[in-house]
């Protein structure tokens, strides 16, 4: 009951009808979590396009210049000398049928796949498992590559991959509470130039709808989206 009665408090303390500039929005987050965990900071937006249309399915990568904060877990399936350039990159396991087989079984102990081109075939079998839970290489995101070491490197320095869902929204973790204000809001001003820069040609109407941040078992922030876009161009 505690959380209830923390999160109704917060709750009156923010207006949610009010768009609040970036620097604002932030600093209520940090202020207003309250578990005695270290929360994950979430930046979600939802974006005038049509997802069912091939050209306005936006789907990408972004390298937070300040990380996630999470440790997050890769699974390099691959072979030959792709093994040793995954295993000095970091990954934090590597192989290919051992790997299949114990998918298959219901392990799940990573968070991302790097696969290298070459094993697909392979890493095909899985799609039916890996494809609802987002889990599959797609050489979009980077996750398919012959260079899987370098995939490794830029996963674990904070790059995630993003793509809209069915009604438009997309959501992407930008940091911990525990990060300074300016290292949160450089990861969220970093998603939304990418975001920005991936607007379909054919989109019609206002594209970047709605903006909002919140923490784990917090409050979401309501953002003013014309301050976030001005605050790309200084």
């Amino acid at each position: 009951m505690g959380r209830g009665k923390n999160y109704r408090k917060i709750r009156e303390s923010i207006d949610s009808h009010k768009g609040y500039e970036i620097d604002e929005a932030v600093a209520l987050v940090k202020k207003n979590a309250f578990a005695k965990f270290d929360e994950t900071v979430e930046l979600a937006v939802r974006l005038g396009v049509d997802p069912r249309k091939a050209d306005q399915a936006i789907r990408s990568t972004v390298t937070l210049p300040h990380g996630t904060g999470r440790t997050v877990r890769v699974l390099v399936m691959t072979r030959g000398d792709n093994v040793e350039a995954a295993r000095e990159a970091g990954a934090d396991y590597v192989g290919l049928e051992e790997y299949v087989e114990k998918i298959q079984g219901g392990w799940f102990e990573f968070d991302v796949i790097v696969a290298s081109p070459d094993c697909m075939a392979q890493v095909g079998k899985l799609g039916k498992i890996l494809g609802p839970k987002g889990l599959m290489p797609n050489p979009k995101s980077g996750t398919v590559t012959p260079d899987v070491g370098k995939a490794v490197g830029e996963i674990k320095k904070g790059k995630i991959a993003f793509r809209v869902d069915r009604t438009g929204n997309i959501a992407v973790p930008i940091g911990k509470v525990s990060f300074d204000d300016n290292k949160l809001k450089q990861n969220a001003l970093s998603f939304m130039d990418t975001i920005l820069r991936l607007k379909p040609a054919t989109a019609k109407g206002q594209y970047l709808k709605h903006a909002a941040i919140t923490s784990t078992m917090g409050v979401g922030i309501k953002i003013d989206t014309q301050n976030l876009i001005a605050a790309l161009r200084k």
